[in-house]
């Protein structure tokens, strides 16, 4: 979306009072205009089914906000921004009820797309939870799932590094904003770089400078569960803010899955009780892929092995996957002159190692 008309959702997005659900009225009034509500009267809001004190507000709230401000700052950031209304927003998460309007991203979006799966759990972990997330994470990365996770301590930073450690792409959703400074936990700032350093993504829906609250976490936890196909829950305590993700992924008609755990472990009470409540058992990578009815259920263990002919190949290969990537975007990734990347993109097209899709997008075909 151009900076003129993002600038008002920006705006928006920076008042408190101005919820999902409130923005998707003054949409849907101005026909997706945030130029006309942003200049709108009080009156005018409330036609379009403001409350009137929030109108009230909205107006007064507004004079003390620069739309070009907030602008030029998250362009100074190298942070994007994907809006309802635009082609890069992930489609399943469009599909909820409760979609936040827009989401501030840094990284590649499009790894939302390639058969999420949310993977959450405890952040104090047992050993068993630490074996069992870098077992089965690591199998469904290398059976073609993107991982979705919360980069928060425990299960969430194990689930992103087994991906990354099988060459996957992974997605971290913040309850915080997306700049260095607001990144929670501070601890997990080198994730977060390893994350989109890899073709990865970081998002969230807060603006710039939102540190996390008790309140932000469990919003977060809805957009986890909505980014998915399923969620996986791996380890979890009774009151797990895991099963917040869980209970979510339900609302939105997904997948739930569970690791079982002893009955004498307090992390293993969460998944066991939501195996009585009818989530999907998961001993194996094969239970997930199986009930998600996903192709690549025979390679879990057999994946053939690329052998790149040359560091530019290896660069390559990790940057591509199943869904079409632009060559200006793998250029960019790759950090590879576009002439080197073309000659090297033909011989592994000619290896039927890639594919080119047409308009210059590329998929990994091994």
């Amino acid at each position: 979306m151009e900076g003129e008309k993002l600038k008002y959702w920006l705006g928006f997005n920076n008042i408190n009072k101005m919820t999902a659900r409130r923005l998707k009225k003054l949409l849907f009034y101005f026909k997706n205009d945030l130029k006309k509500a942003w200049e709108a009267t009080t009156d005018e809001l409330i036609l379009a089914k403001i409350e009137e004190d929030i109108a009230t507000e909205i107006v007064a709230k507004r004079q003390q906000i620069n739309p070009d401000e907030k602008l030029d700052k998250l362009n100074s950031q190298e942070i994007s921004v994907s809006t309802i209304i635009d082609d890069d927003y992930p489609p399943l998460l469009k599909h909820i009820f409760d979609s936040p309007p827009l989401l501030y991203y840094r990284g590649d979006i499009l790894a939302c797309r390639q058969n999420p799966l949310s993977v959450v759990g405890a952040r104090k972990y047992t050993n068993y939870g630490e074996r069992t997330a870098s077992d089965l994470v690591g199998q469904l990365t290398q059976a073609g799932l993107a991982i979705i996770s919360g980069l928060a301590l425990g299960i969430d930073a194990l689930a992103h590094e087994a991906c990354l450690k099988n060459n996957g792409l992974t997605v971290g959703v913040l309850g915080s904003g997306v700049d260095w400074p607001s990144i929670y936990p501070s601890a997990n700032r080198y994730l977060a770089k390893k994350i989109i350093d890899s073709g990865g993504c970081l998002l969230c829906e807060y603006p710039l400078g939102t540190m996390p609250t008790k309140y932000t976490f469990p919003m977060r936890n809805r957009i986890i569960a909505g980014l998915s196909l399923g969620t996986l829950v791996i380890e979890a305590a009774e009151s797990s803010g895991a099963l917040i993700t869980a209970k979510c992924a339900l609302e939105y008609n997904r997948e739930v899955f569970a690791v079982p755990g002893s009955i004498y472990n307090h992390c293993s009470v969460g998944t066991n009780n939501l195996i009585k409540q009818g989530a999907k058992l998961v001993l194996s990578a094969a239970d997930v892929l199986e009930e998600l009815k996903l192709s690549q259920l025979p390679e879990i263990h057999e994946l053939p092995r690329l052998e790149p002919a040359s560091i530019e190949e290896e660069i390559i290969l990790k940057n591509l996957g199943p869904e079409p990537l632009h060559i200006d975007k793998l250029a960019k990734l790759c950090n590879i002159k576009i002439n080197v990347l073309s000659s090297v993109l033909m011989l592994l097209e000619m290896k039927s190692i890639i594919k080119n899709t047409g308009g210059q997008n590329y998929i990994l075909l091994k």
